[in-house]
């Protein structure tokens, strides 16, 4: 006995969907598109009480981590042009701008 209803209907296969890319969001230090690995930073640090979370890229985070503490990070909190008055990040930020969105590098270690 056939069935009155299939599961699939006869043109599901005919016109297939367009899949809607999601908008690449920028990342929160350097303002280029992220690339395939996103990092979702806190800019106040979780041990300092930060909740909100902004999309960085990974090289970018690494940048931050090297070059503040979790106390200079907890005192700039949301402002970015405060973090780029560092010169170094100010450098760095100048230098990845013509870089691709998924370049990866080796950042220096902070000198203390």
């Amino acid at each position: 006995m056939a069935r009155k209803h299939s599961r699939h209907g006869p043109y599901e296969d005919l016109y297939p969907k367009e899949e809607t890319a999601e908008p690449v969001p920028d990342c929160w230090l350097c303002g280029r598109p992220t690339g395939k690995t996103i990092v979702w930073h806190h800019p106040v640090p979780k041990s300092r009480g930060g909740r909100d979370v902004v999309p960085m890229h990974p090289i970018c985070q690494q940048t931050l981590i090297t070059n503040f503490t979790n106390s200079e990070l907890q005192r700039h909190g949301m402002d970015v042009e405060g973090l780029l008055a560092n010169p170094n990040v100010r450098k760095f930020v100048d230098w990845v701008a013509k870089k691709d969105p998924d370049f990866t590098a080796t950042t220096a270690k902070k000198q203390r």
